[in-house]
């Protein structure tokens, strides 16, 4: 038996639910479905699922299973790829996790470059805003953007990504602008729903202290698109990834705020598993992140401010 394609198998199941949601991930039969899981029962010498007409759930040895077969498929996957750890061409899979607005502004168009200078190669893109957990999820780089990154992970600082404060034309028309940070307290403004209490904060002005104000409002989300599109619409006050408000600053749709008050720059990091033996197409692929955020126009040109700022 294939015990590593048996693992497989049963972890897909699990993550579909349902053995004819894992055959077609997997371009395989259901027949052949039912034999892996079979057999992994054989391999665990206990019943893994338990199997109704609407779904499926884990027995206790199916739990236990679960998390072994997702580390014997990560054991796989680094083995997978030592073959080109001494090889200058990389080889084999990537799994990468970004969140939607910083692939579609840059992410998408850099892995297409690396995929085309790299033939050999194949990126699975996971995309999403929450914080994808590396092990469970089998993911081999994920792309934070955060202040603060966690000092227990390893990663590589690749960009810096500005911020800007932002509103359309018509709110303003309707709510007057604000002219200093304390003055956001009184706005709309809108939310990302997974900060809890909202606090935006600002760099230091020469002899000045650093500012932050708490803002509140009728609308908050977890997708800073869907923030981004709200404030088109004059719902409110947004505080937006600068290279996802800069078309629309340019065009005029949207103003920025407080030109002269800078909020606090985030980072882009890419975070790994482990600086040990990594695979080319891992390394190969940080390097080229970090030199594609230094010289890509686009990015570049969305970072820089926006002359005319209310």
């Amino acid at each position: 038996m294939d015990r590593i394609r048996a693992a497989e198998v049963f972890v897909t199941v699990v993550e579909r639910g349902s053995m004819a949601a894992a055959a077609e991930v997997l371009d395989m039969s259901r027949a052949m479905v039912t034999r892996y899981l079979a057999e992994m029962e054989a391999w665990a010498g206990a019943r893994l699922l338990h199997r109704t007409t609407r779904r499926l759930s884990l027995t206790a040895a199916g739990e236990a299973t679960l998390a072994r077969s997702q580390q014997l498929l990560m054991v796989s996957a680094q083995m997978h790829g030592a073959a080109d750890l001494e090889t200058d061409e990389p080889r084999g899979s990537l799994r990468l996790a970004c969140a939607p607005s910083l692939a579609q502004a840059s992410v998408t168009a850099a892995v297409a470059q690396y995929l085309q200078r790299h033939p050999h190669t194949t990126v699975d893109l996971q995309l999403s805003y929450r914080a994808v957990n590396l092990v469970e999820e089998r993911i081999d780089l994920a792309l934070r953007i955060t202040s603060e990154l966690e000092t227990s992970m390893i990663a590589r600082p690749l960009a810096v990504c500005q911020s800007v404060v932002c509103a359309a034309p018509a709110y303003l028309q309707r709510h007057g602008t604000p002219r200093t940070v304390a003055e956001l307290s009184q706005h709309n403004c809108l939310a990302y729903s997974y900060h809890g209490r909202n606090w935006w904060r600002f760099e230091a002005e020469a002899g000045q202290p650093a500012q932050a104000v708490a803002v509140s409002g009728n609308l908050m989300a977890d997708d800073s698109m869907a923030l981004l599109q709200a404030a088109l619409h004059g719902a409110g006050i947004s505080l937006q990834p600068r290279y996802s408000a800069a078309p629309h600053l340019h065009s005029g749709e949207l103003v920025e705020l407080l030109p002269q008050q800078i909020p606090q720059d985030l980072s882009v990091y890419g975070v790994y598993l482990s600086r040990d033996r990594q695979p080319a197409t891992l390394r190969t692929m940080l390097d080229f992140l970090v030199r594609w955020f230094q010289t890509d126009g686009e990015w570049l040109a969305a970072q820089r401010r926006q002359p005319g700022s209310a």
